[in-house]
């Protein structure tokens, strides 16, 4: 039986998705959210200005695992204006974002128009309704390029203005609260 921990973390908007912080500017990290072991890293990144599921484990194979393409992540996306059928099917096609400098095509991926979810509102206002619309969509991936969902729903003329992913593998935001850890006896991806 391996000694090894892993929790399943709501991440807050605002947080950054790591412990340690060398630069001078005041940063919300996730060890103040629980009393994590020293070892404990996370499986992947949320951005500062991203939410919601968040792997974490003192288990570097575990990490690997999880990281490969192999598993698919769904996001949660409130975008500015009423997304349009042909958005969606750009999305789902692929869509050329920049990363790295250079050019590069989304593979293809699953995207679809949602009801409002009944996420609690953000500590951060977004905007309210006098600025236009808002719809929400949910994207599933099986890639990770930084920043990629964002650089998406731009890409198809409808900016995002909040991430919240909800899925990773077989593991459910489900009803977790923003900032709250669950332990779990392993990660059943």
């Amino acid at each position: 039986m391996s000694n090894h921990k892993h929790f399943i973390i709501h991440k807050p908007y605002g947080y950054l998705s790591q412990f340690i912080y060398e630069l001078k500017r005041n940063k919300k990290l996730l060890g103040e959210l629980h009393d994590f072991p020293d070892t404990t890293m996370a499986i992947g990144r949320l951005d500062e200005d991203s939410e919601g599921l968040l792997l974490l484990t003192t288990d570097g194979m575990m990490s690997e695992i999880v990281r490969s393409k192999k598993v698919s992540k769904e996001y949660y996306v409130q975008v500015d204006g009423i997304i349009t059928d042909e958005a969606i099917k750009k999305l789902k096609s692929g869509v050329e974002i920049g990363f790295d400098g250079r050019k590069y095509i989304t593979i293809p991926c699953e995207a679809f128009k949602i009801e409002i979810p009944n996420f609690a509102p953000r500590s951060k206002k977004i905007r309210d309704e006098r600025h236009g619309p808002t719809s929400w969509l949910s994207i599933t991936l099986n890639e990770g390029k930084f920043r990629q969902v964002r650089k998406m729903t731009s890409a198809v003329g409808f900016p995002t203005l909040r991430l919240v992913r909800v899925r990773i593998g077989n593991i459910h935001l489900n009803d977790l609260k923003s900032g709250e850890v669950i332990e779990v006896e392993k990660l059943e991806i």
